[in-house]
């Protein structure tokens, strides 16, 4: 049986979890960062898989069906994620850096349909995969392998977890703390760098130590100006989500207790939901052959 979210949030070991995902999206972003961007906020990620998503679900006979244009903007200003002009500006760029291109035949139709480059479909894979690893940590389950073994199941898993994720007001709107760095640019990569740090034996009941953190260093890991990076720093700080053991020399980084918590309570949602499409599409296959 999945996990809840509940569940999740309240168990001991999802925050270990949540520190390998951390882990992998870093080395999937120092495999391709500028597709690796496409997740780094929160807005992002929402287009990125419901585009995704729309993909999969594409039917030759039916030009209604697929991802086009209208049917992401459509799916996107229902749920107030993004203007239509910035999903038009999304998929431009997506299109310029050759991560999706046109279906064939369809370069000079109405609609144009789109689908992603193979470079897309390996990162969106690895994506999963890494979902489900984390969750296997939590139980000692097989789901990754089991997912490696039977690859088309990601055809129905996504779909299924991009859709829950963009109708549940709870996961589309993060915790007031987590949203000041998943709504900007980069900062959900800036997260996941915390996360991936974070060391957990401490036994302050506030703080959790990241370690020494070069602002310059980091803002060029992750192709962001350090002046973009030292604000959003600076805004964490005045809502005491981080904060600096020497300031105000500034290299020694902590995050709150309070903040993990408000991540926790969020990332359970889409874990919640990566679990129950496992599941679900688990048993559909199961089914089929006996």
């Amino acid at each position: 049986m999945a996990f809840t979210a509940e569940q999740l949030a309240q168990n001991p070991s999802f925050v270990v979890s949540i520190r390998f995902l951390a882990g992998q999206m870093r080395g999937l972003f120092d495999a391709g960062p500028r597709l690796a961007r496409l997740l780094a906020s929160h807005q992002r990620w929402l287009l990125t898989q419901t585009a995704y998503a729309l993909h999969l679900e594409y039917d030759p006979q039916d030009a209604t069906s697929g991802f086009t244009a209208v049917r992401l903007t459509g799916k996107i200003t229902a749920h107030k994620v993004a203007s239509r002009n910035t999903v038009l500006a999304f998929i431009e760029e997506l299109f310029t850096y050759r991560f999706i291109t046109h279906t064939p035949g369809d370069e000079r139709r109405r609609p144009r349909h789109f689908e992603p480059a193979e470079v897309s479909h390996q990162a969106m894979f690895g994506w999963l995969h890494a979902n489900l690893g984390a969750l296997d940590l939590i139980d000692g389950g097989n789901r990754a392998t089991f997912l490696q073994q039977n690859p088309l199941l990601f055809r129905q898993i996504q779909p299924r977890v991009a859709y829950n994720c963009l109708e549940d007001g709870n996961w589309r709107e993060p915790p007031e703390q987590v949203a000041l760095f998943l709504w900007t640019e980069a900062g959900g990569m800036v997260v996941d760098h915390f996360m991936s740090r974070l060391d957990l034996e401490g036994a302050d009941p506030l703080r959790l130590m990241i370690g020494k953190v070069e602002t310059r260093t980091l803002a060029g890991d992750f192709m962001m100006s350090r002046t973009h990076l030292q604000r959003l720093l600076a805004k964490g700080a005045q809502r005491g989500c981080l904060g600096w053991y020497d300031e105000p020399k500034k290299s020694q980084l902590w995050l709150s207790r309070d903040f993990l918590k408000q991540y926790v309570g969020w990332q359970a949602v889409k874990f919640a939901y990566v679990d129950e499409a496992f599941e679900w599409a688990k048993a559909r296959l199961e089914s089929a052959g006996g």
